[in-house]
């Protein structure tokens, strides 16, 4: 199948780049040309437009920063609406507000062609080497048709349920990520205040009941002093705000994440909202004056998921 991929950022851009290693006929379209050059050099075509790119594509894939965005996308006077028709497949992997994609894939519904919410979990680097998780909303039959390519951009693949289930989904993954990510900023600031060696704190987390993925990631890049995990301070607030509007939707009374959204506000006014997210330890650092860092932490994250060919296909939850 032809596919267009429009949005070629940090997550975008190496899932495009897993399509043309499998060998899949790929056009791409962002808002920057420059973004693209690496894909137009190894074979993918290029569209001046959203239209001209589903137009030319069977299924049409927007991996995008923010609702705004892809709302812009599908319905310009040049979007993916314009375009897209019976037999064809829109599939959003933004992290997105579920009413959003529902309101947008019922706009693709009319056009004959069918709509999925598919957005990822597990990192920029388990999205690199094909080794992500993807949730997919929408009908059976969709689903079916697109597994092919999903198990080409993610190795654990979940059908969730309706269209509107894999944000809903994604969003609370976030949220919990977020909440361990500030929580484990607090451990190994203690930790240090307490005269622990973080490198020893590090491990004792891992190997007991308080290790987590984010652990093994994210602890890995404060304590190397990178702090890069490819994702930005102002995507952590887009992500936990929407898990705030499903809440409040749903007249659930939240109170540990309205205080993660006022801590990455200050993270954000301090530090900048392009500054990545595990940055947000610089607060503790700060307050504290402690150097939150340990010697022999690898610049790079260490990641012991196996690459494994394939996927493992989760059916329909409930």
């Amino acid at each position: 199948m032809r596919i267009g991929f429009i949005g070629l950022g940090n997550v975008g851009g190496k899932l495009a780049g897993s399509l043309l290693r499998n060998g899949h006929a790929l056009t791409v379209r962002d808002l920057s040309r420059e973004a693209a050059a690496p894909f137009l050099a190894q074979g993918a075509g290029w569209a001046e437009s959203p239209a001209e790119l589903a137009a030319a594509s069977d299924i049409v894939i927007t991996c995008l920063p923010s609702p705004a965005a892809s709302a812009a996308v599908m319905e310009a006077e040049d979007g993916i609406l314009s375009a897209i028709g019976p037999g064809k497949i829109w599939a959003e992997m933004s992290t997105t507000d579920a009413e959003e994609v529902r309101r947008l894939g019922a706009l693709v519904a009319a056009r004959g062609a069918a709509a999925v919410d598919c957005p990822v979990s597990g990192g920029c680097h388990r999205a690199a080497t094909g080794n992500i998780s993807i949730f997919a909303g929408c009908e059976r039959e969709t689903f079916e048709r697109l597994l092919p390519v999903l198990t080409v951009l993610g190795r654990r693949v979940l059908h969730t349920g309706p269209i509107g289930s894999a944000s809903v989904l994604k969003v609370v993954t976030n949220y919990l990520a977020t909440a361990n990510l500030v929580s484990l900023a607090e451990a190994l600031t203690v930790s240090k205040a307490a005269g622990m060696d973080l490198a020893t704190a590090y491990e004792a987390i891992r190997i007991s009941s308080g290790n987590s993925f984010v652990h093994e990631t994210e602890s890995q890049v404060i304590l190397n002093g990178s702090r890069d995990i490819q994702f930005t301070m102002d995507l952590v607030a887009k992500d936990i705000g929407l898990f705030q509007a499903v809440a409040d939707r749903a007249g659930v009374p939240l109170e540990i994440n309205p205080k993660l959204i006022e801590i990455f506000a200050d993270g954000i006014a301090r530090y900048g909202e392009r500054a990545f997210s595990p940055s947000i330890i610089r607060r503790l650092e700060d307050a504290t004056g402690l150097d939150i860092r340990a010697a022999g932490f690898p610049a790079d994250i260490v990641d012991d998921e196996p690459e494994e060919p394939g996927a493992e296909v989760h059916p329909k939850a409930g």
